[in-house]
């Protein structure tokens, strides 16, 4: 790990102690998240981490970057994942930009002051990613965009919106294409957050667009492109949500052990009845399992840049052991599992949120059995 790595994590661990864990059942509570959590993020230096120096970033490997990601979750993972999507759309902007947007964009998102999002789910198309009806129409020099995105991370707040769009109906995946929105450009229209089981600091809702004019400058992956970029980005987002599911086990194992070790029932600790430890010792395993899952998907993204397989298993398996571990965590916990003095709660929700995030547990069972019907193909 480099010097700044060791630097952006201890900076992560100090801002998730401290400003995340003061605020985070706040933000349950109050179904919100404030704009100021992407200043504080800023300050933290935590808002252009995939991005190099010489951008204003900080430039860590991504399998440090899993490591963070993980340390913040600990606390609450939806604001991590708000997070997480701000910091892939400036890592976006970073990779694919022209000059021009880098220096238009960059600095504002760094500083925080200028929060990202990314579309490209829509209402009715769920996780079939290629089936994208928002049109991005040629019209002169740029485009004109209709259709309507849905589950928009940070769509409470974002200002620009990284917005996949179809150019060419009959190229199918091969006509999306990527463009740069402001969210207050005429035409667009915010959907309000919508009311969910939890998770509120996500700030989900959508977009609709409506004849919005779209110059040639705000292109940034051509069509052709558009979908092998977007799903580059799921790979990583796949493997950050398997490593905020490690995050969020840890906590629950961090919350109950010392009950365990402390509390006595039927005339000794409850550490020493055999079927909790058992059951404490079956969500040691998956974490250990599933970070290791993480940190070897990280690790092909560092040396590739892609982990379609490895991020998909990463992902299935840390999202169900991240609700049966919580969930096994409530219950060694007793009923005081339920109070808002602890964030198994927040976990157990978030976990649930997990397995719909990025693709469904479903999808990577998709993404496996395709790999293994190629392997084993006469």
């Amino acid at each position: 790990m480099t010097n700044s790595g060791r630097e952006s994590l201890e900076a992560a661990r100090e801002f998730a102690n401290g400003y995340v864990k003061q605020n985070a059942a706040g933000w349950e509570l109050s179904r919100s998240m404030p704009r100021e959590f992407f200043l504080a993020a800023s300050d933290a230096g935590l808002c252009g981490l995939l991005v190099p120096p010489e951008q204003g970033g900080k430039g860590i490997g991504f399998s440090t970057f899993v490591q963070i990601v993980e340390t913040l979750a600990y606390v609450d993972f939806a604001s991590t994942f708000a997070l997480i999507v701000h910091n892939n759309h400036v890592r976006a902007i970073g990779t694919s930009g022209t000059a021009s947007q880098v220096n238009k964009w960059l600095p504002e998102m760094i500083a925080g002051r200028m929060i990202g999002a990314f579309l490209l789910t829509e209402p009715q198309g769920g996780s079939d990613a290629a089936a994208i009806a928002t049109v991005a129409v040629a019209d002169g020099d740029g485009f004109v965009l209709n259709g309507e995105k849905a589950w928009v991370t940070n769509s409470s707040h974002a200002d620009l919106l990284n917005v996949f769009a179809q150019t060419n109906r009959d190229s199918g995946a091969n006509g999306i294409a990527s463009f740069q929105v402001p969210s207050d450009s005429r035409g667009v229209t915010r959907i309000p957050a919508y009311d969910m089981l939890g998770g509120y600091a996500f700030g989900a809702g959508g977009f609709r667009f409506e004849n919005v004019r779209v110059e040639a400058d705000q292109l940034l992956v051509p069509s052709g492109q558009g979908f092998r970029s977007a799903m580059s980005g799921i790979d990583i987002a796949r493997t950050v949500v398997s490593a905020m599911c490690c995050g969020m086990l840890q906590s629950g194992i961090d919350c109950v052990m010392p009950r365990l070790l402390k509390r006595r029932a039927f005339g000794r600790p409850l550490s020493e009845q055999q079927g909790l430890q058992w059951q404490i010792a079956d969500v040691a395993t998956d974490l250990h399992a599933s970070r290791l899952m993480a940190l070897d998907a990280a690790r092909l993204i560092d040396q590739d840049g892609a982990a379609r397989i490895e991020a998909a298993h990463a992902k299935k398996f840390a999202t169900r052991a991240a609700l049966g571990g919580i969930s096994a965590c409530m219950q060694a916990m007793g009923a005081d599992g339920l109070k808002q003095e602890y964030p198994l709660a927040r976990h157990l929700v978030a976990a649930r949120i997990a397995q719909f995030l990025d693709g469904t547990t479903e999808i990577q069972n998709v993404v496996i059995s395709r790999k293994l019907q190629e392997k084993y193909k006469d």
